[in-house]
């Protein structure tokens, strides 16, 4: 970060963080932090860990709501099984909350694989029957570089986005050296326009037809909202309802750190 201020602002002497290497400990410096108001300087650090507090304490009610209104869906979406597709539908839009979006797109999609069933074995007269289990790996939006969704016994990796820049997914790719991947989209874009969009704008940036052709070909799939919703629409049909919403409230407490 003070490398980052340092280029942005070469004639300030002060750098955001001071740090103490041998006890391991940091401030932030708060000569930055002085405003002038008519004849004199102002420090206003501590207003600013006031409004912070006071951000995290408003998120904090945000999420108490929110878990307490999705275990009261699960407890009654067996009964009552239109409230909870209701607010299931709600979050499958392009407006909500990136971490809510990841948590209900897993939450179907594993219910979807795990009535799939695969047989392997290491020879013909030896076959395991093994239904597909999708695993969430790390935190939503954690910006860790890691994978989002993780498929046994197939080994298919996700990776949920909310942007259709071509460099985002062409790192990702990178990252795993071009093993196929499948994209979960919040976008209402056709399937068919988002290869597209991704192409075109690859093609203008890199001007080699066979270095966009291996990256797109490490697509193995691309989900949008209208093919989560086909699915989701399908475990309803399934009498899903009840798994997806208690697993949306599993993967939300783990979230949001209850």
């Amino acid at each position: 970060m003070n490398e980052e201020f340092r280029k942005f602002f070469p004639d300030v002497q002060h750098q955001p963080i001071i740090r103490d290497l041998k006890t391991k400990r940091y401030w932030i410096n708060d000569n930055l932090l002085k405003v002038p108001v008519g004849d004199k300087y102002v420090n206003i650090a501590k207003t600013i860990i006031e409004i912070i507090d006071a951000y995290v304490e408003a998120k904090r009610l945000a999420f108490d709501e929110f878990i307490a209104y999705i275990s009261s869906l699960a407890k009654i979406s067996e009964d009552n099984t239109e409230k909870a597709i209701r607010f299931i539908k709600q979050q499958l839009q392009t407006n909500v909350d990136a971490r809510v979006f990841e948590i209900v797109s897993y939450a179907i999609l594993k219910a979807h694989y795990a009535d799939a069933v695969i047989y392997w074995g290491w020879n013909p007269e030896q076959l395991n029957k093994e239904n597909l289990m999708l695993y969430k790996t790390g935190r939503t939006n954690a910006n860790d570089g890691g994978i989002d969704f993780v498929m046994k016994p197939l080994g298919r990796f996700f990776q949920v986005t909310e942007t259709l820049d071509f460099r985002k997914y062409f790192l990702d790719i990178d990252k795993i050296q071009r093993y196929p991947i499948t994209f979960v989209i919040k976008t209402e874009m056709d399937e068919k326009k988002i290869y597209e969009q991704l192409r075109t704008n690859a093609q203008a940036v890199y001007g080699i037809k066979k270095i966009v052709d291996r990256y797109i070909a490490s697509i193995e799939e691309v989900i949008n909202i209208q093919k989560l919703m086909n699915i989701f629409v399908e475990q309803i049909k399934r009498s899903k309802i009840k798994e997806i919403m208690e697993e949306i409230v599993v993967q939300s407490r783990v979230e949001f750190n209850y």
